[in-house]
């Protein structure tokens, strides 16, 4: 007889999630038996190790075996795969206690400590085995972060009660020890609560951290931040709508910044930085072109209003090693944080923003009265919708070399009032480079299709007073609950955008006259066949249709009413 595992037993074995399993199967590089009437899935050994096999997961722990720390190297290093898990299984812990929404600020939380507290102990031990002095050893220069003697990670795991408590407290004493560089990033840390957090589970959670070294000896800048992101995209999924929140698709991303094209010292700015992808993906995209040292001297900007996403954001640019990105908390469009020193908006070589969409509640009495000049030129947007609101203030954010690229729900290329009157401003100024209409649930939390709007202050000669509209909508790998760009989508998308030419079904070029004679309206199947036939109506017929079953509706009332009457109704 065939040894098989259930799905339960087969998760604990690879060190992954259930769910991870089932994911496998959708998309097919899987397959598990079914038996009995349920269907249920049984694992056999042979299919278990494919799946190790294929590096999907680590090898097999002894099922009769708590699974522990995760499987290491000689030396104690894991791989990315192997970091994936071990952080995942962290949730894990907290899973079915506090709302997945909002567990994942404690989780980053807890493992941006636990690495600049062992990259601390790591950095003072090399410079005490240089030197054979505690003091120098302990010298805030020879640190990048501050970790008093009472704040490191032992401390906490020594604590057997009140660990919430302590907890609360060390981040208060290392916030302080590092401001103004880590401000805000524990604000919206309450580990006290003991109905979310009851001690013994603080315990657990506490005992999974402390059995790797996270230090930089041990995990890579690199490798953590990978796994990092990893971790972002895993809770936005988790979290359904919310997780549209914080969290852009990284396929999206990479259209835009593959368009936009980062150079070396480029000042790259996002409005509504989320968890920060937009960023990363252009030093990610400059590091594979030119090497990292290039893209390390990119300059980095963020603006975010949500307390808990500004924090995921700050944690993913020190755990990538890009200390320097300057990431700001507050309103972008009531209270912009990058300024000139006259007062003035401060001006971005490339900006780039998915902000939230038609959001009917924002500060428009103070936009109105705008002292940043955002509105010069423009008819002031709606009341019930900001979505041009954070296009003006991208437009005033671009330098006179500026490029842009945002993210837009579809109504913005069509709707009339104020909107239309601004798309025609924006249109006769010849700032609009490119539309892109991108597929449906490509995005957490909506189903409603989207569009990339390329902005550029400087066109290329060939490109002034035109427009390219691509119609992307049906190229798209279809997942159960999202949608996501394949790499040859991403690639079709940018070679169409570089080679800015007609496409059949796909692309075209559209000249000012013919955006005129359209009324600015940008929709996108206004230009661009797709294929699909489009049927053709007789009107003066239908109507004669429609007349005839009119008359033969009459009648039939008429009938109706000699029944009921006939009936004494």
């Amino acid at each position: 007889m065939i040894k098989t595992y259930s799905i339960k037993q087969a998760a604990k074995l690879l060190n992954v999630h259930e769910d991870t399993l089932r994911n496998w199967e959708e998309e097919g590089l899987i397959k598990p038996l079914r038996v009995g009437k349920r269907q249920d899935r049984k694992y056999t050994q042979e299919l278990l190790n494919e799946i190790v096999s294929k590096g999907l997961a680590t090898p097999l722990q002894d099922l009769d075996k708590d699974l522990g720390a995760p499987i290491t190297d000689e030396e104690g290093k894991m791989n990315l795969t192997q970091l994936k898990q071990f952080l995942w299984r962290s949730a894990d812990i907290l899973r079915g206690k506090i709302d997945s929404s909002d567990y994942k600020k404690y989780i980053f939380g807890l493992l941006f400590y636990k690495r600049i507290s062992d990259s601390w102990d790591e950095e003072y031990q090399k410079v005490l085995e240089e030197y054979q002095d505690e003091e120098i050893a302990r010298a805030d220069h020879n640190h990048r972060f501050q970790v008093p003697k009472d704040c490191q990670w032992g401390v906490v795991q020594k604590q057997a009660e009140g660990i919430g408590q302590k907890l609360n407290e060390v981040f208060d004493k290392l916030t302080n020890a590092n401001s103004p560089k880590i401000d805000k990033i524990f604000d919206d840390l309450d580990f006290a609560n003991k109905d979310k957090f009851p001690n013994e589970t603080l315990q657990r959670l506490i005992n999974h951290f402390s059995s790797h070294n996270f230090g930089d000896t041990y995990i890579s800048s690199d490798l953590l931040g990978d796994a990092y992101e990893y971790l972002i995209e895993q809770f936005a999924a988790d979290a359904g709508k919310k997780g549209g929140e914080f969290y852009t698709p990284r396929e999206v991303e990479r259209v835009i910044i593959n368009i936009l094209k980062p150079h070396e010292k480029d000042h790259i700015y996002d409005m509504a930085v989320g968890s920060g992808g937009f960023l990363l993906e252009a030093y990610h995209h400059l590091k594979s072109e030119a090497g990292e040292k290039k893209a390390r001297s990119l300059y980095l900007y963020g603006q975010e209003i949500n307390i808990g996403t500004y924090a995921i954001a700050k944690i993913n640019m020190f755990l990538h090693g890009l200390d320097s990105a300057d990431i700001q908390r507050g309103d972008t469009l009531a209270h912009p944080k990058f300024l000139n020193q006259d007062g003035s908006l401060k001006t971005f070589d490339i900006c780039v923003a998915n902000p939230p969409y038609s959001i009917s509640e924002w500060e428009y009495e103070i936009f109105k009265s705008d002292k940043y000049g955002r509105v010069a030129g423009y008819e002031m947007p709606p009341a019930k919708k900001a979505d041009y609101a954070f296009v003006l203030h991208m437009v005033k954010s671009m330098n006179e070399n500026g490029r842009a690229g945002i993210v837009l729900p579809h109504g913005v290329l069509f709707r009339g009032g104020a909107e239309g009157r601004i798309r025609e401003e924006l249109i006769k100024n010849d700032l609009i480079e490119a539309v892109i209409a991108l597929p449906a649930k490509l995005f957490y939390g909506t189903g409603i299709p989207a569009a990339i709007v390329i902005f550029n202050k400087n066109k290329p000669e060939a490109h002034k007073n035109k427009i390219l509209i691509v119609d992307a909508e049906q190229e798209y790998e279809e997942g159960k609950n999202q949608n996501r760009l394949r790499k040859k989508d991403i690639e079709k998308i940018v070679e169409a955008f570089d080679g800015y030419r007609d496409i059949e079904k796909y692309a075209r070029v559209v000249d000012m006259k013919v955006l005129a004679e359209n009324e600015f309206n940008l929709n996108v199947r206004r230009y661009v066949e797709n294929g699909e036939e489009e049927v053709v109506v007789d009107v003066k017929t239908v109507w004669g249709e429609v007349k005839e079953i009119e008359k033969e509706r009459e009648v039939a009332n008429k009938k109706v009413e000699g029944f009921l009457s006939e009936l004494k109704y």
